[in-house]
């Protein structure tokens, strides 16, 4: 059994790998924006453990790190959590862009720096979730895209810096997936949401497990998770 650190086990795709990794035993730590949140997940993951560190201030996470006891060694990093703002280039302001940047690609690069000996010393899996709109961007979704387009880049050159310590990086590119989020997507486009039409967080959740159960003399690089009706 391994150790794992997943961002976004509140809801969602990350609540739903957090369910399947702590149902065949595994030892799970959680990431929650403070000290309320991490009580929370502790009651809902009472065998897992918990760090403190806000996303959207990528500058403290060291800090906030450095107070608190780490994972020694780390077999998965799973960046799932996010945050979307939709908008036109033209009506998007600066704030929105910086949390977009700052939770979905800055913070996940600190986590990452922070946490890589650990994954090195068990040559570990870092797995990126990412989003279609890592691959193109579409009208009202340009500082979304931006910020996703940027993380493929940063789990790119991750995946070819660590490969000599063994570590393999992982991106993941899911359709609609029923989450919050997607709730929040549909407010936003003015359409009426049925959770039916889209992907379950069960069924992504399963693919990012296949990533970590391949045996260590392959790696996949790149999940492509479509709905599919």
């Amino acid at each position: 059994m391994g150790a794992h650190l997943i961002t976004g086990a509140g809801s969602g795709i990350g609540s739903a790998v957090a369910d399947l990794l702590t149902a065949r035993g595994e030892e799970v730590w959680l990431l929650a924006r403070d000290a309320r949140r991490a009580a929370q997940l502790r009651e809902r993951y009472p065998d897992a453990r918990t760090l403190a560190g806000n996303l959207d201030d990528p500058a403290k996470l060291s800090w906030a790190f450095g107070h608190q006891a780490l994972p020694v060694e780390l077999d998965s990093l799973l960046h799932i959590a996010g945050v979307v703002e939709l908008g036109t280039i033209g009506e998007t302001p600066v704030k929105a862009w910086q949390q977009q940047l700052n939770v979905n690609t800055v913070a996940p690069a600190e986590i990452t720096r922070l946490l890589l000996p650990s994954l090195r010393l068990a040559r570990g899996h870092v797995v990126f979730v990412n989003s279609g709109a890592g691959l193109r961007a579409d009208p009202t979704w340009g500082s979304y895209a931006a910020s996703k387009f940027a993380t493929r880049a940063l789990a790119d050159a991750l995946r070819q810096e660590e490969h000599a310590h063994g570590v393999r990086v992982t991106s993941v590119y899911p359709g609609r997936t029923a989450t919050a989020m997607q709730v929040k997507v549909h407010q936003q486009e003015g359409k009426e949401y049925d959770p039916s039409k889209w992907i379950a967080p069960e069924s992504v959740a399963t693919a990012i497990l296949a990533a970590l159960d391949l045996p260590r003399d392959a790696e996949i690089t790149e999940i492509t998770v479509r709905p599919g009706q």
